[in-house]
């Protein structure tokens, strides 16, 4: 008669599986509370310690570390394995069904203390799926409680090698993902740990990747969820790995602002961004920024969608992608009308930002994340003038604006609106000219943000040629004595925040 072990911290759905077992012939061992919800649902159970003739101790922190549980778990179904198995008296275990204590919940908890968090690391649950996996020629491993239904219909016939290999994958790499975030809490003081353990698990498969012709798919840290997991798709064709690139870079954008605002991108660049009275005002200032390379680019609101904005949304270019908090039912209906392939996206706000990654040959760079502050208390006015409240606010969004645009760029605004954005170019001055010719006399008494310092005074011209009468850069250059004196020739007020924000 098989036997089954089971040993859960979370407990759904463990009883329906344990009559299954039942059902099937398995007799039942158990142990602490996995033993007493069994046993008051009236399911027929054996307590470990009875197998052990040993009870738990250390306060149960030692329960089924005993031979007569890894011995049978271990055990081939070989003559020799099965002879020392009857000289010991031990009986082979045929199934475990394990999942571990709630660490990443626990620790997840502003107050939890290191002797909390150190109770809630599993010994004993590890062991055992490891010990299961590890013989799974002959020993079904369960992990997760989604798969009980699967792993009892193929009971009944007799579970596959096949399957028992993808369960003991599955097992492994649960527990691979438990160590890595214990590990990770041993680092939680650790800006840069001595190792890193992401312990990525699959997420979502993608249309495709850059291109066509790669495969694509989204991953995510075990255990964590991100504002992806709450995405409501409402219409249109499957997410490529760009759409997810670009998208990412607008949410988060959008998000960083204050009011009703649109963030329009393309190839991951801002080129349009705006603050409106109404989120259809910003989208429509956002869009008039550069409506040519908002065709097929990715546009972000971060206020409900209502009519007049899905209507000006549809009687523009066409979007690859839109994204907001929600929509009104009404409004939803006009974007669902036509355009069947715009995707149309609902989400939660994006989380905290943690250490970013990038793939080199062997490994990977990694860095803190790059958080922008717009407190003008830590800002330097360095010219004989000062900019207006007005252009104060213009300086702000574009300072925010450069830093989510690629290097070297180049951001004009003007009354809250981005009105040309120059990105991704190897001449800082090259940038201002792209921004200036995109401007088309926009940008007349608005602000210019440069996301590292001027070097010379070209770019600076270039700017003021455009009309620019505020500039924020970070400053540090050899000539910043040279670019104040030519901000005070064209009568300029410029702001030193002592910040670079390269994005590559």
């Amino acid at each position: 008669m098989p036997r089954a072990l089971l040993s859960v911290s979370n407990k759904t759905g463990i009883v329906d599986f344990a009559r299954k077992l039942l059902e099937l012939d398995f007799t039942l061992l158990s142990t602490g509370g996995t033993f007493k919800t069994l046993h008051e649902a009236g399911i027929a159970v054996s307590r470990v310690a009875d197998i052990t003739d040993f009870p738990e101790i250390l306060d149960g922190r030692v329960k089924t570390l005993h031979p007569n549980i890894h011995g049978g778990l271990l055990a081939k179904r070989s003559e020799a394995h099965l002879d020392e198995l009857n000289k010991h008296g031990i009986t082979p275990i045929d199934l475990v069904a394990v999942n571990l204590y709630p660490f990443r919940k626990t620790v997840a908890k502003a107050d939890v203390s290191e002797d909390e968090a150190l109770e809630n690391i599993d010994i004993g649950g590890p062991t055992m799926i490891r010990a299961a996996a590890k013989n799974f020629p002959f020993v079904s491993v369960v992990v997760d409680p989604k798969d009980y239904d699967e792993v009892a219909r193929g009971l009944e016939s007799g579970l596959s090698e096949a399957k028992r290999r993808q369960l003991a994958r599955k097992a492994f790499a649960h527990v691979a993902a438990y160590d890595a975030a214990i590990t990770t809490w041993f680092d939680r003081e650790e800006t840069l740990p001595a190792s890193l353990h992401l312990g990525l698990e699959h997420a979502q498969d993608l249309r495709y990747g850059e291109n066509p012709h790669q495969q694509g798919a989204r991953y995510r840290e075990a255990g964590k969820s991100s504002w992806w997991d709450s995405v409501t798709q409402h219409k249109g064709t499957g997410l490529s790995y760009l759409n997810l690139f670009d998208t990412e870079a607008a949410w988060q954008l959008v998000n960083e602002l204050q009011g009703n605002a649109c963030v329009i991108v393309k190839h991951a660049n801002p080129c349009g961004v705006a603050l409106g009275e109404s989120v259809a005002d910003a989208y429509s200032k956002a869009f008039a920024c550069d409506p040519k390379s908002a065709f097929g680019g990715i546009v972000a609101l971060n206020r409900p969608v209502d009519i007049a904005t899905a209507e000006a949304i549809m009687s523009n270019a066409k979007a690859d992608v839109l994204v907001a908090p929600s929509f009104e039912e009404a409004a939803l209906e006009i974007l669902m009308s036509k355009r069947k392939n715009m995707r149309v996206l609902s989400a939660k706000k994006p989380g905290h930002k943690n250490l970013t990654y990038r793939r080199v040959d062997g490994g990977f760079i990694v860095q803190t994340p790059d958080v922008v502050t717009l407190d003008r208390s830590q800002w330097q006015v360095v010219t004989d003038n000062t900019p207006s409240e007005q252009q104060w606010r213009d300086l702000e969004l574009a300072w925010l604006v450069c830093a989510y645009t690629s290097s070297n760029a180049i951001v004009f605004v003007k009354d809250e609106q981005a009105v040309a954005v120059g990105a991704g170019q190897q001449s800082r001055v090259d940038a201002s000219n792209i921004a200036t010719e995109k401007a088309t006399g926009r940008a007349q008494g608005g602000a210019c943000a440069s996301d590292a310092f001027y070097p010379f005074r070209d770019g600076l011209d270039a700017a003021a040629d455009a009309g620019i009468r505020a500039v924020i850069q970070p400053g540090g250059s050899v000539n910043d004595d040279k670019i104040i004196a030519a901000a005070n020739e064209h009568g300029i007020a410029m702001v030193l925040t002592g910040k670079r924000h390269f994005k590559h």
